[in-house]
């Protein structure tokens, strides 16, 4: 069942449903924030705006504030009442729903040996509207592949700027064009699976492996899936560098993402510095027309 962006209001409060009836900017909404006694702002590309109490556009400051209910209800719609069933996914920061829309969440963290058990006393939900945008790929699309031979590409940019958006439809494209493509994603953002089945469009000759550490998985994909091309999401851990090099190892292409402003940079962060050569390509993003702007595309 794919979700679409205005239906995430039967996953919110009454309150907060009944103040974002009228919203009129669906098909741009990027993130709704939920803050305890502070103001609702809703994100449309480079703007936030507030809702009064009327469910009127106002500024920030004059916006509703949720109250511990509205926040508690909320939360409650979207766990179906089963938050201990959901404490694995809980634990990661955030729920994925149908149709592959994120709630990131922050509260107190519950520590066991050092390392998070679950998250308690739920502060802040941050929901982030998932959608495809088919066909965004196809002018990185060029720089990937060349007479037929797929190229390893790193795509790379800043928080934002549409990296997991571009490689869902890198994702799909290399699939169907007859490619055997492995996802492994760690964070359910790439597919958007829900209860393990892929919301979002990756491909005809997809296989998603879901929630699994990029490391572990890569190493479980090689053995068992036999993928011609593996595709992840923010490569960061030296252990990823680790896992990079055995996909080169195995003659696998990878198209994968990080953090970053420029290449320079993340020649710098660990996991690069002995692993960074698994990529023939990077491709540079910014926001300046938009999410996924290719500001340059360089051999690595």
């Amino acid at each position: 069942m794919f979700i679409m962006g205005q239906d995430i209001l039967m996953f919110l409060a009454p309150a907060l449903r009944r103040l974002l009836t009228n919203f009129s900017e669906w098909d741009s909404l990027e993130e709704i924030r939920i803050r305890i006694d502070r103001p609702l702002v809703l994100r449309t590309g480079f703007t936030e705006h507030g809702i009064d109490s009327q469910g009127r556009l106002c500024s920030i400051r004059d916006s509703y504030r949720p109250s511990t209910d509205d926040l508690n209800r909320t939360l409650q719609i979207i766990t179906k009442d089963s938050w201990y069933a959901l404490e694995d996914e809980i634990r990661t920061g955030y729920l994925t729903l149908p149709g592959g829309h994120r709630v990131g969440l922050t509260g107190k963290a519950i520590l066991d040996e050092g390392k998070i058990k679950s998250i308690r006393y739920i502060n802040s939900l941050n929901i982030r509207i998932s959608r495809e945008i088919k066909n965004c790929a196809d002018e990185v699309m060029k720089h990937i592949i060349n007479n037929g031979q797929v190229y390893s590409t790193l795509l790379i940019s800043p928080p934002g700027c549409g990296k997991t958006t571009l490689l869902r439809d890198i994702c799909r494209q290399l699939s169907d064009s007859e490619r055997q493509v492995v996802i492994v994603d760690e964070r359910s953002e790439i597919a958007a699976c829900y209860h393990g089945v892929p919301q979002l469009d990756v491909g005809l000759r997809t296989d998603v492996l879901d929630g699994c550490p990029k490391a572990e998985g890569i190493r479980i994909v090689l053995r068992g899936m036999a993928p011609q091309v593996i595709v992840t999401d923010e490569i960061g851990h030296p252990d990823d560098g680790v896992a990079l090099a055995d996909i080169a190892r195995a003659g696998v292409k990878v198209i994968a993402s990080c953090h970053g402003e420029s290449l320079l940079k993340v020649r710098q962060r660990t996991w690069a510095q002995n692993n960074l050569q698994v990529f023939d390509k990077a491709v540079i993003l910014s926001r300046k027309n938009g999410p996924g702007t290719i500001e340059s595309v360089l051999k690595v």
